[in-house]
C-alpha cells in the first residue's frame, strides 16, 4: 500500500457521513512537543483513522498509531528503543463545557472542534502519542547498565536533637 500523508484539518462530521477511512503517515516534524520528549523518533508515524457514526447517531473516529522512538533511561542515562503502539477513540464536541462531555458514552474521549467544525488531527494524534509515553523512562532492569547493587542513594545524617519547645510548660505543671 502506498503511504499517503494525512490531512491536518478534518471535519469529523462530514468525514463520518462519508465514512472516510484514512491509512497513511504523519511526519514527526509536524509534532514539536513530541520531539522535545524523545531522544530520537522515526521520521514517519503509521496512522489509521476511521470516521463513523454509532447506533445513537454520535459521530466518532477511532484508529491506531505505531512507531519506534528512543527514550532516555532515567536510571543509567542511556538511550533505549521504545515501541509506541496507541489505539484511540474520540467523539467531537462543540465546546469544552463539562456537560457536553458528560453526555458521551465512556468509550469516547471528547475532542473539541473549532468554529468551523474542524479538528487539528495532527494535534490530537500528538497528544495521544505524548500520553502513551512512560511517566518515567527506564530500561528493563536486566538490560540496564546501572545495576541495582551499584546504585548509591546516600546516607542520611542523624538530625541534631533540638530541645523541645514545650519543655518550659512541663516546668509550670509541677505538682
Amino acid at each position: 500500500m502506498q503511504k499517503v500523508k494525512l490531512p491536518k484539518q478534518v471535519d469529523p462530521v462530514k468525514s463520518a457521513t462519508k465514512r472516510s477511512d484514512y491509512r497513511g503517515i504523519v511526519a514527526t516534524c509536524e509534532m514539536p512537543r513530541l520531539l522535545e520528549l524523545v531522544v530520537d523518533i522515526a521520521e514517519e508515524i503509521d496512522v489509521e483513522v476511521k470516521f463513523s457514526k454509532d447506533e445513537q447517531g454520535l459521530t466518532y473516529f477511532q484508529g491506531h498509531m505505531a512507531c519506534s522512538a528512543s527514550l532516555l533511561c532515567e536510571r543509567c542515562n542511556q538511550a533505549y528503543e521504545h515501541q509506541i503502539d496507541v489505539s484511540f477513540c474520540f467523539s467531537p464536541v462543540q465546546s469544552s463545557e463539562p456537560e457536553d462531555s458528560d453526555e458521551l458514552p465512556d468509550v469516547y474521549e471528547p475532542v473539541e472542534v473549532n468554529d468551523h467544525g474542524e479538528i487539528n488531527l495532527f494535534q490530537v494524534l500528538e497528544d495521544e502519542l505524548i500520553l502513551s509515553l512512560p511517566i518515567v523512562a527506564l530500561h528493563a532492569e536486566e538490560d540496564c547498565s546501572q545495576k541495582r547493587d551499584n546504585m548509591s542513594f546516600g546516607k542520611i545524617e542523624p538530625v541534631d536533637e533540638r530541645p523541645n519547645p514545650f519543655a518550659v510548660l512541663k516546668e509550670l505543671k509541677r505538682d
